[in-house]
């Protein structure tokens, strides 16, 4: 039985072969160096709010800045600096009010569920206190993004917040 397609054997001589391997080489060093040296894939901007002593935390605002087409997601995280005390560790669950609008071109501000968000969040602080996540938007439909943060009942002495 014969097969229906002849099959040929197609060989490389020396000279193609290590020509294949130093173009890969050659595309792949220059994959690394783009991605290494190229544009940055994570913008961060830093937000920070001193409380100068007061016993009542106001809701802060915090405007986003321009987003183009290329921006994916939208993370919002506070880090909370309190007043040395005695204390070395303190766990605390507090609720924490979030409410994000979408600011798009023209400057007219939206609502984007027209609701306040209540999630309560734990403050751990041993030293320093941990990351809180305050917003994620997996989805970005508006080119400016304005939050309000406010917190409830947080009883600690707190000497800043910095909103990353």
């Amino acid at each position: 039985m014969e097969p229906l397609a002849p099959m040929r054997l197609y060989t490389l001589s020396k000279r193609h072969f290590v020509l294949v391997f130093v173009v890969f080489f050659i595309c792949f060093g220059l994959t690394v160096f783009v991605g290494i040296e190229g544009p940055r894939v994570i913008q961060t901007s830093a937000a920070n709010f001193s409380l100068n002593n007061s016993k009542k935390l106001k809701p802060v605002q915090i405007r986003s800045n321009p987003l183009s087409t290329y921006n994916q997601q939208l993370w919002l995280t506070c880090v909370v600096e309190l007043e040395p005390s005695e204390e070395t560790s303190i766990q605390t669950s507090f609720p924490m009010t979030v409410k994000v609008d979408g600011v798009s071109q023209d400057a007219t501000t939206m609502y984007i569920h027209n609701k306040v968000h209540n999630r309560t969040r734990t403050l751990t602080c041993a030293g320093k206190c941990a990351e809180i996540i305050v917003a994620h938007l997996g989805y970005l439909n508006y080119t400016q993004y304005r939050v309000t943060v406010g917190f409830e009942h947080l009883n600690q002495p707190i000497k800043e917040m910095n909103f990353t």
